[in-house]
Protein backbone atom coordinates (compact mmCIF):
# COMPACT_ATOMS: atom_id res chain seq x y z
CA UNK A 1 0.00 0.00 0.00
CA UNK A 2 1.36 3.41 -0.90
CA UNK A 3 1.69 6.21 1.66
CA UNK A 4 -1.11 8.33 0.16
CA UNK A 5 -3.61 5.47 0.35
CA UNK A 6 -2.52 4.58 3.89
CA UNK A 7 -2.96 8.21 4.98
CA UNK A 8 -6.41 8.35 3.37
CA UNK A 9 -7.47 5.16 5.16
CA UNK A 10 -6.11 6.43 8.48
CA UNK A 11 -7.96 9.72 8.01
CA UNK A 12 -11.20 7.84 7.26
CA UNK A 13 -10.72 5.70 10.37
CA UNK A 14 -10.10 8.84 12.45
CA UNK A 15 -13.25 10.48 11.11
CA UNK A 16 -15.23 7.33 11.91
CA UNK A 17 -13.83 7.27 15.47
CA UNK A 18 -14.67 10.93 16.03
CA UNK A 19 -18.20 10.41 14.68
CA UNK A 20 -18.64 7.38 16.92
CA UNK A 21 -17.51 9.34 19.99
CA UNK A 22 -19.85 12.20 19.09
CA UNK A 23 -22.75 9.77 18.61
CA UNK A 24 -21.97 8.11 21.95
CA UNK A 25 -22.01 11.20 24.15
CA UNK A 26 -23.55 8.94 26.81
CA UNK A 27 -20.12 7.37 27.28
CA UNK A 28 -18.21 9.59 29.66
CA UNK A 29 -14.50 10.33 29.31
CA UNK A 30 -13.74 8.64 32.62
CA UNK A 31 -15.37 5.46 31.28
CA UNK A 32 -13.16 5.62 28.18
CA UNK A 33 -10.06 6.21 30.32
CA UNK A 34 -10.91 3.32 32.63
CA UNK A 35 -11.55 0.91 29.76
CA UNK A 36 -9.20 2.03 27.01
CA UNK A 37 -6.66 4.35 28.61
CA UNK A 38 -7.60 7.31 26.41
CA UNK A 39 -10.54 9.68 25.99
CA UNK A 40 -11.77 12.52 23.83
CA UNK A 41 -9.35 14.91 25.54
CA UNK A 42 -6.42 12.61 24.77
CA UNK A 43 -7.49 12.44 21.14
CA UNK A 44 -7.68 16.24 21.10
CA UNK A 45 -4.13 16.49 22.49
CA UNK A 46 -2.84 14.05 19.86
CA UNK A 47 -4.59 16.03 17.13
CA UNK A 48 -3.04 19.27 18.34
CA UNK A 49 0.41 17.67 18.58
CA UNK A 50 0.09 16.41 14.99
CA UNK A 51 -0.88 19.91 13.84
CA UNK A 52 2.09 21.43 15.64
CA UNK A 53 4.44 18.88 14.04
CA UNK A 54 3.25 20.24 10.69
CA UNK A 55 3.79 23.84 11.83
CA UNK A 56 0.06 24.52 12.18
CA UNK A 57 -0.83 26.68 15.17
CA UNK A 58 -3.74 25.21 17.08
CA UNK A 59 -4.97 25.66 20.61
CA UNK A 60 -6.11 22.80 22.80
CA UNK A 61 -9.60 24.31 22.72
CA UNK A 62 -9.53 24.33 18.90
CA UNK A 63 -8.54 20.67 18.85
CA UNK A 64 -11.24 19.80 21.39
CA UNK A 65 -13.86 21.48 19.24
CA UNK A 66 -12.79 19.31 16.30
CA UNK A 67 -13.15 16.14 18.38
CA UNK A 68 -16.25 17.09 20.38
CA UNK A 69 -18.04 18.83 17.51
CA UNK A 70 -18.72 21.80 19.77
CA UNK A 71 -16.88 23.71 22.47
CA UNK A 72 -15.80 21.61 25.42
CA UNK A 73 -17.85 23.82 27.74
CA UNK A 74 -20.97 23.23 25.65
CA UNK A 75 -20.33 19.47 25.56
CA UNK A 76 -19.88 19.33 29.34
CA UNK A 77 -23.08 21.28 29.92
CA UNK A 78 -25.01 19.08 27.52
CA UNK A 79 -23.55 15.61 28.15
CA UNK A 80 -21.26 15.32 31.15
CA UNK A 81 -22.72 13.61 34.16
CA UNK A 82 -21.57 13.40 37.75
CA UNK A 83 -19.09 10.59 38.19
CA UNK A 84 -19.03 8.04 40.98
CA UNK A 85 -16.39 7.42 43.61
CA UNK A 86 -15.94 3.91 42.19
CA UNK A 87 -15.07 5.29 38.75
CA UNK A 88 -12.61 7.77 40.26
CA UNK A 89 -10.98 5.00 42.32
CA UNK A 90 -10.65 2.82 39.21
CA UNK A 91 -9.24 5.75 37.24
CA UNK A 92 -6.61 6.38 39.92
CA UNK A 93 -5.71 2.68 40.05
CA UNK A 94 -5.45 2.28 36.26
CA UNK A 95 -3.79 5.65 35.63
CA UNK A 96 -1.35 6.25 38.50
CA UNK A 97 0.14 9.73 38.47
CA UNK A 98 -2.26 10.96 35.78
Amino acid sequence: MDDKTRTELEAAAFRALVKHLRDRADVQNIDLMNLAGFCRNCLSKWYRAAAEEKGIAMTYDDAREIVYGMSYEDWKAKHQTETTADKIDKFNAVNPGH
